[in-house]
């Protein structure tokens, strides 16, 4: 069996449906329970796996009413699981153009195709909300999660993963990339405040303050 067609099957399982799960964030076995349908026995044997397997690990204890709640989380090696396959070839690409025009020429492209892509995709819809979505839509599209996050002064699409994960280490102008494309999507100015302390995780602060919210 391929690679490719191993990782199909496994994000298809049950196992994959909790690596899915993870994604959004550290859960517990009850939360995955609820989530899938199934026991927290059912889940244990699903967890003990993924552990063995190296996909995920303990990332903490969570207080209850009755007792203490391990909490699972992916590990680095997880992101290997979901498919990116445009990160051979896009790698070599962002080399050759590095060697070329050198890292300021190579953010400058990279700026100015993420804005084009951003403005081609964007509906043409004048409402924000949806705006924000085809936002997070794309974003999926390229391998990665994130939803829309509101609060009384601030607008962020937070990211659970990069899509540029394979190539941001080497090319951390990716995220210049990433940063014009969400900005031509939702037509307005968008600066990125990604998470690099461990997994990169995306994100990106919108430059529109909220309308206030009807009083209840």
């Amino acid at each position: 069996m391929t690679a490719t067609g191993w990782r199909q099957r496994l994000l298809a399982s049950t196992r994959g449906r909790v690596l899915a799960l993870l994604r959004w964030g550290p859960r517990t076995v009850a939360d995955l329970a609820e989530a899938l349908g199934v026991t927290h026995n059912a889940v244990r044997l699903h967890v003990g796996s993924l552990e063995r397997d190296g996909l995920i690990e303990q990332g903490g204890v969570r207080r209850g009413p009755r007792k203490p709640a391990h909490v699972y989380r992916l590990t680095p090696e997880a992101d290997a699981v979901f498919p990116k396959g445009y990160a051979a070839v896009l790698l070599e690409v962002l080399g050759h153009i590095r060697e070329e025009r050198g890292e300021e020429g190579l953010e400058e492209l990279l700026r100015a195709v993420g804005r084009r892509a951003g403005e081609r995709a964007r509906p043409g819809s004048a409402d924000l909300r949806a705006r924000l979505d085809a936002a997070v839509a794309l974003l999926g599209e390229l391998g990665g999660l994130a939803r829309v996050e509101e609060s009384e002064d601030a607008i962020v699409i937070r990211g659970f993963s990069c899509p540029f994960e394979s190539i941001v280490g080497e090319n951390p102008e990716a995220c210049a990339l990433a940063e014009e494309l969400v900005g031509g999507i939702v037509g307005a100015e968008v600066r990125e405040c990604c998470d690099r302390t461990g997994a990169p995780r995306c994100a990106f602060r919108v430059g529109v303050v909220p309308e206030p919210r009807a009083a209840s």
